[in-house]
């Protein structure tokens, strides 16, 4: 029996991006796709294309995992353009939402992270903390595209998917997003929380649907909680390959 192919859009990098490449490229971060192959199961990357989506041929997959990356555009939520906002690319956003859609509407697992937590939440109609270093009372969270990453602790909800996958109710993570969840998409729960009150996990209510704002793929190798997150993801995807 084949392995459950699971579906990672990427995204573009800029020309000087990679050295000695004439042009742009279009890439996924390595720990992701590791990350998914220890779980047992393929990866697939999906370019991004300046036409709509092809949700058409999301059938073909098992799984969607959506990955981090530059800031949701501030208009799919009703905000204006701030000032630190980065790698915007309204291309990408409505490629991944028109993703995450039709994985919803045909029952597919899906495994979001960082961006793909926050392009989750404002696909069910909530809105983000555009800058977290000027919310009063906040950790540090670290800096997306460069310098380390915050590691802290994280709550979970007890009988929420992200505790039964993790085996937890409290984990180490890495993180490094200068954005967040603010309020809540429609359907959405939130099902873990830093000490800090940032909202660090959402479930969608029906469906198997994942969304963690930290980086689970940074320490996934070393931490088995954090790998159990793909492993869970890749666990659901067998079931719904099979149950078609």
């Amino acid at each position: 029996m084949r392995r459950p192919l699971v579906v990672i859009p990427a995204y573009r990098l800029k020309h000087g991006s990679v050295p000695r490449w004439d042009d742009g490229a279009v890439a996924v971060p390595d720990l992701y796709v590791r990350a998914v192959s220890r779980a047992g199961a393929t990866p697939v990357l999906s370019a991004p294309s300046e036409e709509d989506a092809p949700i058409e041929a999301i059938s073909s997959f098992d799984g969607l995992l959506l990955i981090g990356g530059g800031d949701v555009a501030p208009s799919r939520y009703g905000a204006t353009d701030h000032a630190n906002q980065y790698g915007v690319d309204e291309a990408r956003d409505g490629a991944e939402t028109a993703l995450l859609a039709e994985a919803v509407r045909i029952g597919m697992p899906v495994l979001a992270v960082c961006r793909g937590a926050q392009i989750v939440n404002v696909a069910f109609g909530g809105t983000l903390l555009q800058h977290l270093p000027e919310v009063a009372g906040l950790a540090d969270h670290g800096r997306p595209g460069g310098g380390g990453p915050s590691v802290h602790e994280v709550k979970i909800t007890a009988d929420s998917r992200l505790a039964a996958a993790t085996g937890s109710e409290s984990l180490t993570c890495s993180s490094h997003h200068h954005q967040a969840i603010d309020d809540l998409g429609d359907g959405l729960v939130t099902v873990a929380r830093s000490d800090d009150g940032v909202v660090e996990a959402v479930e969608r209510e029906d469906g198997w649907l994942v969304a963690v704002q930290w980086h689970p793929e940074d320490t996934a190798e070393s931490d088995p909680a954090q790998q159990a997150l793909f492993d869970a993801l890749i666990d659901q995807a067998v079931g719904f390959r099979d149950g078609r």
